[in-house]
């Protein structure tokens, strides 16, 4: 018995603290979070990290405020960072006298990697959770790149688990197990109160162009869903070449979760479902045709009533109107030209 529950415990993960069920984000952190990095980090290669503040019941974490916290890494050694724990210690400080039921939960890093110094500035912030509290801090990457299609938040826990490649202790060199942190993922979600997505949607407004048709909207939508797509089935691939050449653990789940994914996939290899998909695609790609054609000619038309318009107010040009587009009354006109004649009469009288 205690040789397969060594053998069990070698394989899978153990948790040191009850399991994280999700992390919500809130709106005001992903502001705080892009400000933050737009500051300190915009256009290096640097990252902004912060303090994550909220609440945590029955391992699901609410992250509602934030703030920002001194933080610098040296870019030729890894293992060396500052981080400014006084000013850290202060910000809890104030924070408690103004918002008495937000805790420490975790903190914030713009990654958009994870780096060797973040499970060390997870023990650093442990610090500063409160004692009664069961729920572990959680770390969560938030991606200021304006090209990342999907949701900007990845969100970890801290787990330990046992390294199967160093010899136990029941193996014959007698060596022990040595036990490491790593990160799990968990999943995130982004959420908003009733007064968040009020402000949300006030800000929206002078980003939203009104222009846009709603089939744009929907064609964009399409392309962002496809790209994530994308990048998630190469990430898959990528795993999967990782587990098949000895350079990551397989985990069951993950590739459990994989084959189903694979299983759900139709079968496109029947005659009817292609010949199907290929007259419904026809059919679309015509009335997107005739649909950009008629909007061609409408627009056409439009310029040309436009031209005839112009020109039926301010003339072609060509019947001696001023540069300044101004015409004439007619009466002066016909009385100027009476004037010309008389003086031209008045002349020849003269002359004879």
């Amino acid at each position: 018995m205690s040789d397969s529950s060594e053998d069990a415990a070698a394989t899978g993960p153990v948790a040191v603290a009850p399991d994280v069920v999700d992390v919500t984000i809130h709106p005001l952190v992903l502001l705080s979070a892009a400000d933050h990095y737009h500051r300190v980090a915009r256009g290096t290669r640097k990252r902004a990290v912060g303090v994550l503040l909220g609440s945590a019941a029955q391992g699901r974490v609410d992250a509602t405020n934030s703030f920002a916290v001194p933080f610098e890494e040296d870019s030729k050694n890894s293992t060396v960072f500052y981080l400014d724990h006084n000013y850290l210690e202060n910000m809890l400080h104030m924070i408690r006298k103004v918002h008495g039921n937000e805790r420490v939960v975790g903190f914030y890093s713009t990654g958009p990697q994870i780096r060797p110094n973040d499970l060390r500035i997870h023990e650093l912030v442990k610090r500063f959770v409160p004692a009664n509290s069961i729920t572990p801090p959680v770390f969560v990457i938030i991606d200021v790149r304006p090209d990342r299609e999907s949701i900007p938040t990845t969100a970890y826990r801290v787990i330990e688990e046992v390294d199967s490649n160093v010899p136990r202790g029941g193996d014959s060199s007698g060596g022990a197990a040595e036990v490491r942190k790593t990160f799990a993922h968990v999943p995130s979600l982004i959420g908003a109160m009733e007064a968040e997505e009020v402000g949300v949607e006030h800000l929206l407004r002078d980003i939203n162009d009104p222009t846009v048709s709603t089939v744009a909207n929907l064609v964009k939508a399409k392309l962002s869903g496809l790209s994530t797509l994308t990048e998630k089935l190469v990430e898959m691939k990528d795993y999967l070449t990782a587990v098949s050449e000895g350079r990551m653990k397989p985990n069951p789940e993950i590739i459990a979760n994989m084959q189903a994914i694979v299983n759900l996939l139709p079968n496109l290899n029947v005659d009817e479902l292609v010949r199907s998909m290929l007259v419904k695609n026809n059919d679309m790609q015509m009335v997107i045709y005739l649909s950009a054609l008629i909007r061609c000619v409408i627009a056409l038309h439009d310029l040309v009533v436009n031209k005839i318009a112009y020109n039926d107010e301010v003339g072609d040009g060509m019947g001696g109107e001023p540069k300044d587009g101004k015409k004439k009354p007619a009466g002066k006109d016909s009385e100027e030209e009476k004037k010309e004649d008389d003086g031209d009469t008045k002349k020849k009288v003269s002359k004879k």
